[in-house]
């Protein structure tokens, strides 16, 4: 016995059939890699000489899942359902055995073998919930057949890696074997299982635990009411859940149906669609056309953060928690020592939560140097500014840092909003000089947009790229404008909410329409949180915008209970009347007469200019492509991924409609709705402005 194919071979060790899939870089379940299963399989089965069978992979895992890049794609090969087929009904055990990660239809193939046998460093899980999915090859009726519904909930609606350890115990894995030895110790199980003539165990058939389960109805409503927050919007883990139902419910094969049936609903969805789209743009976003991928990066050993304050601490703990050791400057001792004692208090909290431990705890607050004296930064390899967002304080800033730090190192700003070019001015090296905008917390929000000055170079650009990786940052490379691509968006929505607020609707309506859309909170609600007061001063103030005069009446926010909403001591949000009289107040004076605004007013008000301000980005070239844009506020700002980010959505909508009712309220409202010239014409040649 040899190749069956380029990506399969089957060889026979002794008495056992070994068919070996090597289809790199992760054996996913490609049609040449199903067509190859399926002829191996039936090989084995019908040789004589054959009396186990071990499926095993080489490279750096076991089937790591499905084709994606085939989802949405007519049907090709053999349907993975004939070779699990072929698996689940040899007349010879069949022993899966597995090493790295066994993910998706990787694992339902592992499944539908009679055992499983894995290394201590494998994890298994089935995470299509996270593109919008369920497995759609048995997944849902045999997980909860081999660790009982309650438990095969969570997993399947989470999406999570399973360790090895916790797959072992759980039963998901029959035997664990050393590392580097998988092979020989998976031919020994299997030759284990011929001499005590296991019996051919088929997962299908098991029912103690689905049994158990059923006339349990509560099983399942108290997982929908303990979870309905994290669920909002989301239509797959609804239906992860019913085909749970069904497999407590229904025989083997009905239930089979039903997740065939539920599978092809989220399929043709938008939200499976756009969460795959996401998928593939997180990692397109990596992709620079002008900086090679073979760009040499530049080692950073050690950074220097100046400021220690919500920013600067929380930029410092993903250097620390990625194992690089941090240099942090102050101005006063009292700043400083406050803004350690939170990051270790931010670590402290963790830990008591069981996602550290102590030791983690003291080994990461070992990595940082607080310091009170900029000259401390000299060696540091990259040196990020977290400042307040003053251009001439930054200037000097920088002017400081040029004469301190040692040339070759990359000096970052993490501005949200300034020009990083003539940052960049106030030193020698302008080719050194790079934004690098983090979101607040800094230490928890993914996303990372990076600002390419006129004159950065490019391994500083592929270094940061990479950097951001290895502190768990979702990068995006942006250019220079006020705001990049997130703020720069975000103002449009803010504009028109401010002027929906005095034309008739009230804060707690849009906030309503937005939360209802798939936003964590409106920006009435985010205002709160953040604090009103927020660069507002009682000495400038002039009463002229609401913002202003709420903050003249002391409604700070949250933080003191009264601000667009009123607080009770647990922070719950009721709307305020006081609010509402000083907004009818303030349009009186302003001269608006107050009309009533429907919710579909207030979405297109709101999103509709953002999409055409990205079309305006991406027409300027701010941005390198429209799945850029959609990744910024996927990341940074709570758009629901399901939506897929604005120019996902415009698209959803059709660039016709967006640009006819961006049209319309121009005539309305005048020229803050002037559509982009890139707008009209992707409407009218019929493109995609994800897809530029």
């Amino acid at each position: 016995m040899a190749a069956i194919n380029k990506v399969t071979d089957l060889t026979l060790d002794g008495d056992v059939a070994v068919i070996t899939l090597n289809s790199p870089p992760v054996n996913a379940l490609s049609a040449p890699v199903r067509n190859g299963l399926f002829d191996a399989f039936t090989a084995a089965v019908n040789d004589p000489a054959a009396r186990a069978i071990v499926l095993i992979c080489d490279g750096r895992t076991f089937i790591a899942g499905a084709d994606i890049s085939e989802f949405g794609k007519g049907p090709s090969g053999k349907p993975l359902q004939d070779v699990q087929a072929l698996m689940e009904n040899s007349p010879k055990p069949v022993v899966a055995a597995i090493h790295g990660t066994a993910l998706g239809g990787g694992f339902e193939v592992a499944l539908t073998a009679h055992y499983r046998v894995a290394v201590p460093s494998a994890k298994v899980g089935l995470p299509e919930v996270k593109l919008g999915l369920l497995p759609g090859a048995g997944g849902t009726q045999r997980l909860p057949r081999l660790v009982g519904p309650e438990v095969a909930l969570q997993y399947l609606t989470s999406g999570d890696f399973i360790s090895s350890d916790v797959a072992l115990k759980s039963g998901l894995v029959d035997e664990l074997v050393e590392e580097g030895k998988l092979r020989d110790g998976a031919v020994a199980f299997a030759r284990k299982l011929v001499a005590q003539n296991r019996p051919l165990k088929k997962v299908r058939d098991l029912q103690d635990k689905v049994e158990a389960a059923r006339g349990k109805p509560e099983i399942f409503a108290d997982f929908r009411k303990a979870n309905a927050r994290r669920f909002r919007g989301f239509d797959a883990p609804e239906a992860n859940i019913k085909c749970v139902e069904a497999a407590v419910n229904l025989p083997f094969d009905e239930g089979m149906r039903e997740e065939r049936r539920l599978f092809e609903g989220l399929m043709s969805g938008s939200q499976s669609a756009a969460q795959r789209y996401i998928f593939f743009a997180e990692r397109q976003a990596a992709k620079i056309p002008d900086v090679p991928e073979d760009t040499p990066v530049l080692p950073i050993r050690k950074v220097g953060v100046i400021g220690a304050g919500t920013m600067g601490g929380g930029i410092s703990m993903n250097f620390l928690s990625a194992g690089i050791p941090v240099t942090i400057v102050e101005m006063q001792k009292e700043a400083l020592d406050r803004g350690v004692g939170i990051m270790r208090k931010n670590y402290e909290n963790t830990a008591k939560k069981g996602r550290l431990t102590q030791a983690d705890v003291e080994k990461r607050m070992g990595l940082l140097t607080p310091s009170l004296d900029l000259n401390d930064l000299a060696d540091c390899d990259m040196v990020i500014e977290a400042v307040y967002e003053n251009m001439d304080i930054k200037k000097e800033v920088f002017a400081k840092l040029d004469a301190i730090v040692r040339q070759g190192a990359i000096l970052a700003s993490n501005t949200s909003y300034l020009d990083v070019n003539e940052i960049a001015s106030a030193t020698k090296r302008p080719e050194w000089v790079i934004g690098t905008h983090f979101f607040s917390p800094a230490n928890v929000m993914k996303l990372l947009e990076i600002v390419r000055g006129d004159r950065t170079a490019k391994d500083v650009i592929a270094t940061v790229m990479k950097l951001s990786k290895k502190i768990g940052k979702a990068p995006v490379l942006v250019g220079v404008c006020h705001g990049f691509v997130g703020n720069r968006m975000l103002a449009q929505r803010q504009r028109e909410a401010n002027k929906l607020v005095l034309e008739g609707a009230m804060p707690w309506d849009i906030d309503r329409v937005l939360y209802d859309f798939g936003f964590p909170m409106g920006p009435f609600a985010m205002s709160d949180l953040a604090g009103l007061d927020i660069g507002w001063s009682k000495d400038t103030s002039s009463s002229s915008t609401l913002r202003e005069v709420l903050c003249e009446m002391d409604r700070r926010g949250q933080k003191n209970g009264r601000g667009f909403y009123d607080y009770d001591e647990k922070r719950n949000a009721t709307p305020s009347a006081e609010v509402e009289k000083v907004i009818l107040d303030f349009a009186k004076k302003q001269g608006i007469e107050r009309r009533k605004i429907s919710d579909e007013e207030i979405l297109e008000r709101c999103i509709y200019p953002m999409i055409n301000e990205g079309a305006k980005i991406l027409e300027e070239g701010k941005a390198i492509r429209g799945s850029d844009v959609d990744i910024v506020w996927i990341n940074g700002y709570g758009w629901p991924v399901y939506r897929g980010g604005p120019m996902f959505y415009g698209d959803l909508i059709g660039a016709d409609k967006v640009l006819a009712k961006m049209k319309e309220f121009q005539q309305k409202h005048g020229d803050d709705f002037k559509p982009s010239a890139l707008l009209e014409k992707v409407a009218a040649e019929g493109k995609k402005l994800h897809q530029l």
